[in-house]
């Protein structure tokens, strides 16, 4: 990179998965800048400045997860274990990235229950989990799988009821963008229909506690 010259490092949360992606923004020399806007008349100053505002906010207020202030607590989850040495598992989420089975692992859930997105504490283990899986098994049920590396950690684990600490809430919306072009299959047809039911349930939550003119 030459001498001077600097570059604007914006990050982009990802709604989906609470992570983030780094975009490069080439700036000229502090210099090259500095006489830029001196012999810019003053309006166009203005629209340059209005201009870089708008990039950066348009970029931090993307649609994020839910993030909740305090962990919320929900009692008595129940939660299975799967791993991708399983019959018919492969090595990847529904997203097609690896399944993670370190730090924040991945988790699958009926996404119209907890959306995609959603990360988690289990209350005793202190393992933190992020839904980006679903299985066919778990449609129409609050059940929690969780990825283990192998299939001894996932026997070992079998079928608990555990406390967990919601750390954010996933997205609905993005959960409906990931599921649309998969609806031939029936397990996503059932999470898509109740995912715009609630999202239909909401919107007329909110017409009516609109006041009447």
């Amino acid at each position: 990179m030459p001498v001077g010259q600097t570059r604007l490092k914006l990050t982009l949360g990802q709604p989906a998965l609470g992570k983030f992606c780094n975009l490069w923004l080439p700036l000229a020399t502090s210099t090259g800048i500095e006489g830029t806007i001196l012999q810019m008349p003053r309006c166009l100053n203005l629209t340059f400045a209005g201009a870089v505002a708008c990039l950066i906010v348009g970029c931090a207020t993307q649609s994020k997860p839910t993030v909740t202030s305090a962990p919320r607590r929900v009692p008595n989850v129940r939660t299975t274990a799967y791993t991708h040495r399983e019959g018919g598992s492969g090595v990847n989420n529904a997203l097609g990235c690896r399944l993670s089975g370190q730090h924040v692992m991945s988790a699958a859930s009926d996404w119209s229950h907890f959306p995609l997105g959603t990360r988690f504490r289990i209350a005793d283990t202190k393992e933190e989990y992020i839904i980006d899986d679903y299985g066919n098994a778990l449609i129409g049920t609050d059940t929690i799988d969780l990825y283990k590396p192998s299939r001894l950690e996932m026997k070992n684990w079998g079928v608990r009821h555990v406390d967990i600490d919601i750390l954010e809430w996933g997205s609905e919306e993005q959960s409906l963008k990931v599921l649309a072009p998969r609806c031939k299959h029936r397990c996503v047809r059932q999470m898509v229909a109740a995912l715009e039911k609630k999202k239909g349930k909401t919107v007329a939550q909110s017409s009516s506690n609109r006041p009447s003119l």
